[in-house]
């Protein structure tokens, strides 16, 4: 039986909260043997770290039992702590008792309302609870104070496009452009809701966007294939108005518009047929793919 090498499996934990990751069966794997084993008496001040970790991971995987025990040590040694009854709250929210998590968030925030974890807290109760519209005013409330927070933006983006309001919905990932603007997928989240509201031009200069940051990135190859079929079709002084309309350096012409469909035709027939394998289906979805990209 091999034995348990506790200062690897605190080496490894500490090492998935510096990078975010959550990994729950790896660390209540780990955690149940540093506590079973005795082990967290030896970790000094970042016990109670950890004891949150797990505490977090065993939520995740529905162990009531680990749970309990981390979260009863860490009430002993702070019983009034704010971030305590965070944890309390999550409790609440894992046993299907929003109104309780709720009452509990908002009692933290009386307090302190610029207790990040409580907003965010809420506002996952409010989303689980099918209150879409509270959870987003309380996000925009919480954007208009932490503003570089992206995933907050994202996720904003997300409830308005729950309610197909596509302009509030592009508007949030202008904003995250413009605080990541190397970011590949926001310039692609962004191409695609221009598309799905009729945008084309704007979302044709998008996805090429993707794919001047990331070569061969398939959706972005798809979305220039799609915005140039329309394109080709519409009359050419239509064309002229709406790339005007778009007051961008982007330059539209029946040229460029050909010239971007071959493009896309070309790159989406290399990587399909790089990565189509396997007898006959294969052959069949190839055939399908190569039906469509000649199609303009």
């Amino acid at each position: 039986m091999v034995s348990f090498d506790y200062k690897l499996a605190v080496t490894t934990l500490h090492e998935l909260r510096k990078s975010g990751e959550r990994k729950s069966d790896l660390v209540v794997s780990l955690g149940e043997n540093l506590i079973q084993q005795g082990y967290t008496g030896k970790l000094g001040d970042e016990v109670w770290a950890v004891y949150e970790q797990i505490f977090i991971a065993a939520l995740d995987l529905g162990n009531v039992l680990l749970a309990d025990k981390c979260l009863d040590n860490l009430d002993k040694r702070f019983p009034e702590s704010p971030r305590v009854k965070i944890l309390k709250g999550m409790k609440l929210e894992a046993e299907d008792n929003l109104d309780a998590a709720l009452a509990m968030y908002e009692n933290i925030l009386q307090d302190d309302d610029a207790n990040v974890a409580a907003i965010k807290r809420r506002i996952a109760v409010y989303k689980a609870k099918g209150q879409d519209q509270q959870a987003i005013e309380a996000l925009t409330r919480y954007l208009d104070a932490f503003y570089s927070d992206a995933e907050s933006w994202l996720e904003l983006s997300a409830l308005y496009l729950s309610f197909h309001l596509y302009q509030q919905a592009g508007f949030c990932l202008e904003e995250l452009i413009l605080l990541q603007p190397q970011n590949h997928f926001y310039h692609l989240k962004y191409a695609e809701i221009l598309y799905t509201s009729d945008n084309i031009t704007v979302a044709l200069k998008e996805f090429c966007r993707v794919v001047e940051l990331c070569e061969d990135n398939v959706r972005a190859l798809c979305g220039i294939k799609l915005c140039t079929s329309r394109l080709l079709n519409l009359p050419i002084n239509a064309i002229t108005s709406s790339s005007a309309s778009t007051n961008s350096s982007f330059s539209l012409d029946m040229k460029t518009i050909s010239d971007l469909n071959d493009l896309a035709i070309e790159r989406l027939s290399i990587i399909y047929s790089k990565n189509q394998r396997g007898g006959n289906r294969a052959n069949e979805i190839k055939n399908v793919i190569s039906d469509w990209l000649k199609q303009s």
